[in-house]
This record gives C-alpha cells, structure tokens and sequence, in this order.
C-alpha cells in the first residue's frame, strides 16, 4: 500500500460513526484533497485554473468551510485531475456523501443558527479536545437548563416565550456531548466572577455551580478559577474557545462577537492562543483547589 492509501486508509472510522459529524468530514475530504493536489505537484492556482474553478472556489473547498460540503462533480474532477487512484476515490467519496447528512443542530431554525454558530457547534461535535476561558459566563456546555434560560433572556430582553424556549433546548441538547461514551477532554477555565454574578436567581446559581462541581469530578472534564485576588492574570478581554482534532486537520480558535464569530486556523495565529490559555492554566487554582472554592462559593454565597 502506498503512503498515500495508508493515510486515508485512516479516514475509516469517520465512516463507521453513529452520529453524523458534516463538518468534520468536510474539513477531512478538504485535507485529504489538498494533499492529493501536493502529490500531484499541482499549486492551488494551478488546479483551479485546470478545472476552470475560481481560486476562491478551490481554498473554500480545501478548507472544508461552509454549510454544505463540495458538490461531488467538483470533487470528481479534482480526484480526476491529481490522477488519484480507485481505492483512495472510493473513501474520499464515501466521507463526502457522509458530510452531506445533517447534523442534529441542522435540523434547528436558522435564525439559531446562523453559519457561524453551525460551524462552531459541528467542531465542537468533532473536537477530541476542547479548551474554553470565560470571563462572563459558565462556559455554555457546563451550563444548566435555568442558567441557560437567565443568560438569553438577559441578552435577548424582548425574545418570545417560544424563541427562548427552542435556545435553551438547543443549548441543552449541546451540553449531552460531554456525556457520551467518546465525549472530548473539556478543559474550561473560568474567571471567580462568573461563580459570583447572580444570574436568574440565587436557587438558579446554586444549582448552576452544583452542576460544575459534579461536571468537574469527570475524568473527562478539568475545571480551573482564576481567584479575583490574583491582579496581574494574564486574561484575555474575550473567551476564547480552542479545539483540537488530532491526525491531520489543524486546530481551530474561535472568537465569538455580539452578532459575529472568528475562526482562526493558521498556526502561528491558534499557537498565541495555546500560549495564553497555557498561562491562564497556570495563574488558575489548580483543579482540586478550584473545586473547593466551588464548593465553598455554592454553599457560603448561594445557601448551604
């Protein structure tokens, strides 16, 4: 076997998978034809102007970006054109017509879910590992159905009863990936301020950090606190949310604004970010002692 039929020989279990995961295999049928168009000795340039693609077309395939996956005629050309052989078509094909089956968070009203947040909920479905700082709220999949409810009717005042209904269901249903049987390591690290900002009610926050301190007593989950007594942590003034996927798609930084979001996949952009939630890790309670002052806060701030 080839080194190249080797490597997408690796690209198997992606088809065995019992939930669908498109915007994973979008990213992986993206890698996967970039290397191929290298094997070919082909530059992007070069590859779209054979097929008569736009070179914008062609980086929007290769990087996997957007709600649909490449069209498969485009694809067949592509593998056509890098001279790529039967067997590694065949998977690379396979992963496509995956990628087009739809999500759970799909199925949703896209006013929910504009593409920015589909694209930020199918990563986080596909992450092996997920690193998120927080500087104003529980990160959102440690949150409990009633602090989820507080935090959209806070930042949507005047939201219908049904709108902030189908928010909270969608945000909960989110939170069982941390409960599956192949779940992401979560690593979350979350300013003191969070624990003290009385979001819905007292009985609403109590519940909130009891559900943290059982959340962080998975071996799958870490939870640090920055103490509001440590003045010179180097937090950053936005949360920020890294995921890593492992074999050979990049990690991906995601910065969320008010109506917006950034994805950052270049490496020398996602390792400043490493580099600081590296540093935050390290001016944070380590994980037992955050646990304490969690249970401390519960129960001296939120009633025993």
């Amino acid at each position: 076997m080839s080194p190249e039929s080797h490597r997408i020989s690796r690209l198997q279990p992606y088809l065995d998978r019992p939930e669908p995961a498109p915007t994973l295999l979008k990213m992986l049928v993206g890698v996967q034809l970039a290397g191929f168009r290298e094997d070919a000795g082909l530059a992007q340039d070069q590859a779209a102007k054979a097929l008569g693609f736009s070179a914008a077309k062609l980086s929007r395939i290769e990087s996997g970006k957007g709600r649909r996956p490449p069209a498969q005629s485009d694809v067949h050309a592509l593998l056509e054109l890098y001279g790529t052989d039967e067997y590694e078509a065949s998977v690379l094909l396979k992963l496509l017509q995956r990628a087009g089956e739809p999500g759970w968070w799909q199925r949703y009203d896209k006013r929910l879910m504009p593409e920015w947040f589909d694209r930020l909920v199918g990563l986080q479905e596909a992450a092996a590992a997920i690193r998120t700082f927080e500087i104003q709220y529980v990160p959102g999949l440690l949150q409990t159905p009633d602090y989820t409810r507080a935090v959209v009717e806070r930042g949507l005042p005047a939201a219908a009863a049904s709108e902030v209904r189908r928010r909270v269901e969608l945000r909960t249903r989110r939170a069982q990936l941390l409960q599956r049987a192949d779940a992401p390591q979560l690593w979350a690290v979350l300013d003191e301020s969070v624990l003290l900002r009385v979001l819905g009610s007292r009985e609403v926050m109590r519940e909130q950090l009891a559900h943290l301190v059982t959340m962080a007593q998975r071996p799958h989950v870490t939870v640090q606190i920055v103490p509001l007594d440590v003045t010179n942590a180097s937090a950053p003034a936005i949360p920020i949310t890294y995921l890593r996927f492992g074999g050979d798609l990049p990690d991906v930084v995601y910065l969320e604004h008010i109506k917006s979001a950034n994805f950052l996949e270049d490496l020398d952009e996602t390792e400043e970010y490493r580099v600081a939630l590296d540093r935050l890790a390290d001016e944070a309670l380590e994980p037992r002692a955050s646990l304490k002052l969690l249970r401390e806060t519960m129960e001296q701030r939120y009633g025993g």
